[in-house]
């Protein structure tokens, strides 16, 4: 099976290409804006028609789309996560190759949830920011374009390689410089959010099996179990080995900023909020709200895929990068 990855070095598509690579019987082709792609090409500027002749030529079977944009105002947001897709969907339907389509999307795209509720796909999605509004029109796109397509709904994923911006990722790295510097004690805000996290391996196995399949529409990829982030910062704290106190502070509003030696896991200056958990109570940035928690049995029974690998593996996994840097 030829196939055509598109956003090979993010933080999914290096482990969707490592999962791929594993198949003997997958012949990989990665197609990127960076150096180390096998072909160079902005789907955000490039021209449908140049994309068709490339598809023409290599003939995939399946083209998996793991490429986008987490960062940005929403210009931005839109030329990554939504023109370029536009320019997927057109060469596709341009191309005599008739291959499937797997689009990764997120979570975001849902908007907030009620407390306690697991979102199911035919759930009405209501995002809460330009990222998540980014990612839904795209996913629209690929819905209405007439293709043998899928989108994978990843909720929040996790585990080695995690950004070091992510709330996870930012975690680790206070909890580091707290044991570098042998501070006995880590005081933390935005610890109430509740999401659904999913081992970044496991997602690159529902990605594998989705291209195998013949699932179409919408396809929730979580572990169907909603974690507190001051949960997973315990569970961080017991595999780090860190045996400081844990200070949850209030939720930062208005002019409140945190003190020296506090952190917070909501985005920093220059960042874009979608990749974060928020410190502020109205709303969390990345425009979920306070609760999201997947609903996976279309995963179960249309991919036959379950998670394996738990929070406290990749709590350890992403521990261990922060680790090398002490």
């Amino acid at each position: 099976m030829r196939v055509l990855l598109l956003g090979a070095n993010g933080f999914l598509g290096r482990f969707v290409a490592d999962r791929l690579l594993a198949d003997p019987a997958v012949h990989l082709t990665a197609l990127g804006r960076g150096d180390d792609a096998d072909v160079r090409f902005d789907l955000a500027g490039g021209s449908p028609g140049a994309l068709t002749r490339f598809l023409d030529a290599v003939h995939p079977g399946v083209v998996i789309n793991c490429a986008g944009a987490t960062r940005g105002g929403a210009r931005d947001l839109t030329r990554h996560n939504t023109v370029a897709v536009a320019t997927v969907c057109e060469a596709l339907r341009r191309s005599g190759c008739g291959a499937r389509l797997v689009q990764l999307g997120c979570s975001s795209e849902y908007g907030p949830s009620q407390p306690g509720s697991s979102t199911a796909e035919d759930a009405v999605p209501r995002p809460g920011g330009p990222y998540g509004v980014s990612k839904l029109a795209a996913s629209e796109l690929v819905l209405g374009a007439g293709l043998d397509a899928v989108v994978l709904r990843v909720f929040s994923p996790v585990g080695p390689g995690t950004p070091a911006g992510s709330p996870l990722g930012r975690l680790a790295e206070a909890m580091r410089r707290a044991m570098q510097s042998g501070d006995g004690e880590l005081k933390l805000s935005g610890l109430g959010v509740q999401r659904d996290f999913v081992d970044v391996r496991d997602v690159a196995r529902a990605v594998h099996a989705a291209s195998l399949s013949a699932a179409q529409g919408v396809v929730n990829i979580g572990t169907g179990r909603a974690v507190r982030l001051r949960d997973a910062a315990a569970v961080l704290a017991r595999v780090a080995g860190y045996g400081g106190a844990l200070h949850e502070l209030d939720a930062l509003t208005g002019a409140q900023r945190p003190a020296p030696g506090h952190a917070t896991l909501g985005p920093q200056r220059g960042e874009h909020p979608s990749e974060h958990l928020g410190s502020g109570p109205f709303p969390y940035p990345d425009g979920c709200g306070g609760w999201q928690q997947a609903d996976v049995r279309t995963a179960r029974d249309r991919l036959g895929w379950r998670p394996r690998i738990n929070l406290e593996e990749s709590l350890a996994d992403i521990w261990m990068e922060a680790a090398c840097r002490i």
